[in-house]
């Protein structure tokens, strides 16, 4: 059953342009970085905080600029958790931002997306749309262990395929890559594959390892237990408590990857992937917003 609170916020876009809905989520992946102490989150991460009247908001905020650009999702909570299908401010956002004739870069790990393809279509005809779909694991058994609630990768390509045949560009983010569990070439060989198949234009790949802070690491150390005996103490041998935990295998499996993206033409450099996702492209010359 969903859990969820409304919360007061005056602005729905950040500075850049990101806009989060939900705070929290339901996916229930054990490395995941939102859970840190930092973000002070003040309610249990899976009773959903949702921001009251954000379509509002959003259209408020919209309306004042002076010029349509790209809209971004899901940096911090994922814009399709299981509460989405019941509330949909997702999708009414979505259509905020096609009425205004805005751009999109929105950010996921599930198939849940596939409802509102109409309006992606919608966007991606007369500015940009960008699907950026979080990839971490090949194997589907494991992919249903450190992801457990949420579409598997292979249902995460499936979602990548559509869009290919609907032209509407993606990206994949690649990781995070947990070290001693994932961080092998056929793993990277495996998502690649899927990547190059899908015709994917850019990879986000922050290098192959993950992250851990206060917080999270409690999170992460507690399904180690459960789902991996012995680990945590490799990890915690390995890499004490340090914020960053490089993969041993980081060397060899980045020549790997520079190494298939060059040769399939997939954008790779961080300054070009991100130029692309937020460069805004009008198809159409936009009417004046006021």
């Amino acid at each position: 059953m969903n859990t969820y609170h409304y919360a007061d916020y005056k602005t729905i876009l950040s500075p850049k342009n990101g806009m989060n809905i939900y705070r929290g989520c339901t996916h229930g992946c054990i490395y995941c970085d939102s859970r840190s102490a930092c973000y002070q989150m003040k309610h249990d991460f899976e009773d959903i905080e949702v921001k009251r009247n954000a379509v509002q908001i959003l259209e408020s905020q919209i309306r004042r600029k002076r010029q349509p650009c790209m809209i971004g999702t899901g940096a911090m909570c994922d814009p399709y958790i299981h509460l989405e299908e019941e509330l949909e401010v997702t999708r009414q956002c979505l259509e905020i931002i096609e009425k205004y004739g805005f751009g999109l870069a929105i950010q996921t790990k599930s198939n849940r997306i596939m409802r509102d393809i109409d309006l992606l279509y919608a966007i991606n005809a007369n500015s940009k749309c960008v699907v950026q779909m979080t990839m971490t694991t090949f194997d589907e058994d494991l992919c249903r262990i450190i992801e457990p609630n949420v579409s598997t990768t292979a249902q995460r390509f499936e979602v990548l395929k559509i869009m290919q045949k609907a032209q509407i560009p993606t990206v994949v983010w690649l990781g995070p890559t947990l070290p001693f569990i994932n961080d092998t070439e056929e793993n990277l060989r495996g998502l690649l594959d899927y990547c190059i198949e899908a015709g994917v234009r850019g990879i986000v790949n922050f290098g192959f390892g993950t992250t851990m802070r206060e917080g999270s690491r409690d999170y992460f150390y507690k399904k180690l237990d459960e789902h991996f005996p012995g680990m945590k103490q490799k990890y915690i041998e390995t890499f004490a408590d340090r914020y960053e935990c490089r993969s041993p295998n980081h060397s060899r499996l980045w020549a790997i990857y520079r190494d298939v993206c060059g040769k399939h033409k997939i954008m790779h450099k961080m300054s070009d992937v991100f130029g692309y996702m937020y460069r805004f492209e009008s198809i159409t010359s936009q009417t004046s917003l006021f």
